[in-house]
């Protein structure tokens, strides 16, 4: 699921300017963050953890890239670069684990709350790093494509506030008006659905372009061909 990867992340001194987040909010559905995402894959060549590596900033294909352990393995350290593509919006959630974030290429928004509010966004230009401690409610937003590196200690599950819908379940229809392989118009261009993801109200689609581009829309935005 792109938003388990373009909805998975992501603070800057933000967090240091608002109360401290509840250590222990309920977890009982909390999935692996990778669980649906799709393009996982390993850049650092299944190295081992006391190997040495170097793997530069490149062009990714994928919605993840794993630098460094494993996110799913409690108690190991690990990297990850998450690309996320342009108009995400990434819906309230938290992570039982400190999260450590520094956008390396883009620009990424970010805010602290239970309700996805854009006037509480903050902007996160490349270099910036932000700190998220463990059960902080937050939320994102990419105008444009970004790509956000992120490191901590697994297990890196989250919780999302409203729970999470995608056009594989069984009861998609009774929350999507659009299916997968709709061709549809949009602000940011004409393409066809590849996935659907809602969580409480927000309700977005990934759309994929003719020249294998992709990016996100809103569903009030979208209209079928």
């Amino acid at each position: 699921m792109r938003p388990l990867a373009c909805w998975v992340c992501p603070l800057v001194a933000l967090v240091a300017c608002t109360p401290s987040a509840p250590e222990s909010i309920p977890q009982r559905d909390a999935q692996p963050a990778m669980a649906a995402a799709s393009g996982v894959a390993r850049a650092d060549g299944d190295k081992g953890l006391t190997d040495y590596r170097v793997i530069p900033l490149r062009r990714m294909s994928g919605d993840v890239e794993i630098l460094y352990g494993d996110p799913d393995v409690a108690g190991q350290p690990f990297v990850m670069r998450i690309r996320e593509l342009p108009g995400t919006v990434v819906p309230p959630h938290s992570h039982p684990i400190d999260e450590h974030i520094t956008v390396v290429q883009g620009t990424w928004y970010f805010g602290l709350g239970e309700r996805f509010d854009a006037g509480a966004l903050h902007e996160l230009k490349a270099g910036t790093y932000a700190f998220a401690p463990k059960g902080s409610w937050m939320f994102g937003y990419a105008p444009d494509e970004a790509i956000v590196q992120v490191h901590g200690v697994g297990p890196f599950q989250i919780h999302w506030h409203d729970g999470v819908k995608t056009l594989n379940d069984s009861d998609a229809r009774s929350t999507f008006r659009l299916k997968r392989g709709d061709r549809v118009t949009s602000p940011r261009g004409v393409g066809l659905i590849v996935e659907g993801y809602a969580s409480g109200k927000l309700i977005q689609y990934e759309i994929e372009e003719s020249n294998g581009s992709r990016f996100m829309a809103h569903e009030h935005e979208l209209r079928v061909q």
